[in-house]
């Protein structure tokens, strides 16, 4: 019999309560369902105020939902939450430590939390020094880092019990690109290198698209799709983008009708055009225009990202 899902939720629904005297009900999550492979990076997806956060913060048993059922690592978040915190961790990007302490005596502190003891405990920290490369700020108070260097120490910090479930809440939110690249390297490792299973949370489509095996978009609290980015690209219908500069600009209005062409316009003497797949309708494309004897002088193609993608499901 094979290990169970990673996370398995059912229906989940979660609101939010404010006001007085008249109370107000805001929907977080309205009936969430979807599972998690072990081992995958498992990403999360969608603007600011979709749920993300309330979503992850119940899986991590600091919320208890509403109504509908979370499973992570087999064990019920509800009824079961110390079996769940022993085997999962969770960095949030807008982490936070008391100003006064180094990193090295952040992470012997949560070690201890979690039940870290002894030898085993210095070595976990020193070595966690070492992966996030951290050893040189070691001892600096965590008022004196960068934001970078706090978001490093973050997941670190996540790291301290070896989980086997890895929560990321925006953890580039903020960072400089080469910060953000390099901790996005630090994260695909962490799943190539120790199998850790990563449910990660981003608004970023660049950040799913490099790392994760799986997505959800989620708006509003509900799930508009899940796939890997290819098949979400394809069943969307989100299509190729084939620019060209033709010797006759005219001549663009012969490729509208062809099979394939989704759309077709010139726009500052380039012919751009919206293709379902460009591998299947270049080599048409440009065997129809050298038979009408049309010479092309530059010819780009760009396949869409996950932003298009998402923007078309938030139609």
């Amino acid at each position: 019999m094979g290990l169970s899902p990673a996370v398995e939720i059912h229906d989940l629904e979660k609101s939010f309560r404010s006001g007085w005297p008249r109370r107000r009900v805001q929907p977080a999550l309205r009936g969430v369902t979807f599972s998690v492979p072990r081992g995958v990076i498992f990403a999360i997806l969608g603007p600011n105020g979709a749920g993300k956060t309330t979503l992850l913060s119940i899986l991590a048993t600091l919320l208890l939902p509403d109504r509908g059922s979370a499973r992570v690592l087999g064990h019920d978040v509800v009824r079961e939450p110390h079996r769940v915190r022993e085997r999962v961790n969770m960095s949030s990007g807008n982490a936070n430590f008391l100003w006064s302490l180094t990193p090295r005596e952040i992470l012997d502190i949560f070690a201890r939390l979690a039940g870290v003891t002894g030898r085993v405990r210095r070595v976990r920290v020193e070595a966690l020094l070492d992966l996030l490369e951290l050893r040189g700020h070691a001892e600096v108070p965590y008022s004196e880092l960068s934001t970078g260097l706090k978001q490093r120490l973050a997941l670190a910090k996540a790291l301290v019990n070896e989980p086997e479930l890895l929560i990321l809440d925006e953890p580039t939110v903020g960072l400089d690109p080469d910060v953000s690249v390099r901790i996005r390297a630090q994260i695909a490792a962490l799943r190539r290198e120790r199998g850790t299973t990563i449910l990660l949370s981003t608004h970023y489509m660049r950040e799913a698209e490099e790392l994760a095996d799986e997505i959800v978009f989620l708006r509003d609290g509900r799930i508009l799709a899940r796939g890997d980015a290819d098949s979400l690209k394809r069943r969307i219908k989100v299509g190729d983008a084939v620019s060209l500069v033709l010797a006759d600009p005219a001549a663009w209005e012969r490729l509208r009708a062809l099979p394939g062409v989704l759309a077709c316009a010139s726009r500052d003497g380039r012919v751009e055009c919206v293709v379902d797949d460009a591998r299947k309708r270049l080599p048409d494309l440009l065997r129809h225009l050298h038979e009408a004897g049309v010479e092309v002088h530059d010819l780009r193609v760009t396949e869409p990202d996950l932003e298009a993608v998402f923007l078309e499901l938030a139609r």
